[in-house]
């Protein structure tokens, strides 16, 4: 049976930060993006109400400074080889994060089959932010069952990565979960565990190869 690899991308993909901050660096906001994780890691913010304050601290925000902060960001190295072994194998793989879409599915272009993530207006910003579109933990479950029917394969088939307590419940839902560069709540409810900068190796706590035929 095929697997389905679900990655979050916050603190997962990314060491040590996230979308929201690699982008507000572009804008001169280091303070501000500070204050706001700050606030939501404590719990005294949600994810729609960031959402909302990090779309006015956006007010300039163009294509521009997303891609710089895409392209400038401390990715994980061997992000773009896994996904191509995954594919390989006849596996999948697919992004869901609580980070604006418009930064998360670039991820495409690495080799992602999916990439889902709240849903903010077309940059630059004419309109208000949709809170139907804003994703939280729970969603990232329904992104998951979803893309399980997409693709024809079982939860008990799925692998999540993350490293917070926004991937509780994924992690929940699916029979194998490996924290990433994770906080000790999370990774204390993974099945796996990895610490360092290589996607690879995180991968390879979970990768069974294919025996081929004859091998003992």
């Amino acid at each position: 049976m095929a697997r389905l690899h679900l990655f979050d991308l916050d603190g997962t993909l990314l060491y040590g930060t996230a979308a929201p901050v690699e982008i507000s660096r572009q804008l001169g906001l280091e303070r501000e993006i500070a204050a706001l994780e700050a606030d939501f890691v404590a719990g005294h913010t949600d994810s729609m109400q960031y959402a909302v304050r990090v779309h006015t601290l956006w007010a300039e925000l163009t294509e521009a400074h997303v891609a710089a902060a895409f392209d400038g960001a401390p990715w994980l190295s061997g992000i773009q080889e896994t996904w191509s072994e995954i594919r390989a194998g006849g596996d999948y793989c697919a992004v869901i994060s609580l980070s604006p879409s418009f930064f998360v599915e670039r991820l495409l272009g690495w080799g992602a089959h999916a990439a889902y993530g709240s849903r903010f207006p077309a940059v630059p910003f004419s309109g208000p932010v949709d809170p139907a579109g804003i994703l939280n933990g729970a969603a990232k479950v329904k992104i998951a069952n979803r893309l399980c029917e997409e693709f024809d394969v079982a939860q008990a088939d799925c692998v999540a990565y993350g490293d917070s307590l926004s991937d509780l419940e994924l992690f929940a839902a699916v029979p194998v979960s490996v924290a990433v560069n994770a906080d000790a709540r999370l990774a204390d409810l993974a099945t796996h565990s990895y610490v360092g900068r290589d996607l690879r190796k995180a991968y390879e706590l979970v990768h069974t190869p294919v025996r081929e035929a004859g091998e003992v």
